[in-house]
């Protein structure tokens, strides 16, 4: 029987919903195949052991509770992961299962760590997470490789912000953080002084932001699973009741509808959204798992909006949704993508590390 080691967690402020996503997982994953082990990391982003179904713990703070036992961790080792009251034991660990959201967890920085513990991790790699998190970055290498995304400007900290060039875009206009998920910091702006306060609030959270031009369009999704020759689910869509896909519209307001398969779709479209998502997985070297979002405004325009390299798996989440649609159940997607990332492991395995 394999280790699947879930990764939950992290410094982000998507600190709790991965918590939520990795205790579906741990329900999920079949038990007559897996022995489950949970490593949290704590909001200051020191990894802790936690003891059996102490991820369900009710008010759940990583690190301060007894029974949670540091980490240390020895690169490159047969045995990397250790106690660190006793570096004499180890966990034993054949895949890790990274659901820590965000940045430090998605954005190619845990993806780094893994490669140096020299286990199969699910999701992608280094390069494809760092680039997936980027929206700027994302959004010139899909141009780059004639995808069409929305119009936008970007911005560091401490330049001159050219607002008549923004207003000429046109409102409403979304202020992001290049570098958050799950709609943390991103503000619509039907106005200048709402754009002046967003733009405030983006830099908060990270040194580069994105303008972005709003588009009037359905919000519809794709789910994406495998390396080199990746899959593809239907097409879903995300009715908001009221604004925009914010973070608390994903994760805490109910009225927020996820409806799969997306109603009044030709095949025709769906069949192209399907291809670009596809075209886009490749162009950014994603593996393993990926969501990709797009605009859809009619059958001859869309737009891709952004790709989630680590979507959530909450029970509301549109990344197990789709693939449930596509008849793979909870527990099979699972247990698909740890096999995914055992493949990818065995492909970098048989490359030549030597002249």
């Amino acid at each position: 029987m394999k280790t699947v080691a879930i990764i939950a967690g992290g410094k982000s402020p998507e600190h709790d919903v991965s918590v939520i996503s990795a205790r579906n997982i741990y329900n999920a994953l079949d038990t007559s195949l897996f022995h489950i082990v949970v490593i949290g990391i704590a909001r200051c982003g020191t990894w802790y052991h936690l003891p059996d179904k102490a991820l369900f713990a009710e008010g759940l703070d990583i690190g301060n509770h007894d029974t949670h036992q540091l980490l240390t961790i020895i690169p490159f080792h047969p045995k990397p992961i250790r106690m660190a009251a006793d570096v004499s034991r180890s966990i034993d660990v054949d895949v890790f299962f990274p659901i820590a959201h965000g940045v430090y967890g998605e954005d190619g920085f845990l993806q780094g760590v893994l490669e140096y513990l020299d286990r199969p991790y699910v999701g992608p790699g280094v390069l494809g997470s760092a680039v997936g998190m980027d929206k700027d970055v994302t959004k010139l290498l899909l141009q780059q490789n004639g995808i069409r995304v929305t119009p936008w400007l970007t911005y560091f900290k401490g330049d001159a912000i050219d607002y008549t060039a923004l207003e000429q875009m046109g409102y409403p206009l979304f202020v992001k953080p290049a570098n958050m998920g799950s709609g943390v910091g991103v503000e619509k702006a039907d106005n200048l002084e709402e754009l002046k306060r967003a733009i405030e609030q983006a830099f908060t959270f990270d040194i580069k932001l994105l303008i972005e031009k709003g588009i009037k369009g359905r919000e519809v999704e794709t789910a994406v699973m495998g390396n080199l020759r990746p899959r593809v689910t239907g097409v879903g869509e995300i009715v908001v009741e009221n604004g925009f896909y914010t973070y608390e519209n994903k994760y805490i307001n109910s009225e927020t509808k996820v409806i799969i398969p997306a109603e009044g779709l030709s095949e025709a479209s769906i069949a192209l959204i399907q291809q670009t998502a596809l075209k886009a997985y490749r162009a950014l070297q994603l593996e393993g798992m990926s969501r990709v979002d797009f605009f859809y405004v009619s059958d001859q325009e869309f737009y891709l909006n952004e790709v989630n390299t680590l979507p959530g798996f909450t029970n509301i989440s549109m990344y197990p949704k789709l693939w449930e649609a596509a008849g793979v159940g909870y527990t099979a997607l699972l247990s698909e993508l740890v096999a995914i990332a055992e493949e990818r492991y065995a492909m970098r395995k048989e490359l030549r590390r030597e002249r």
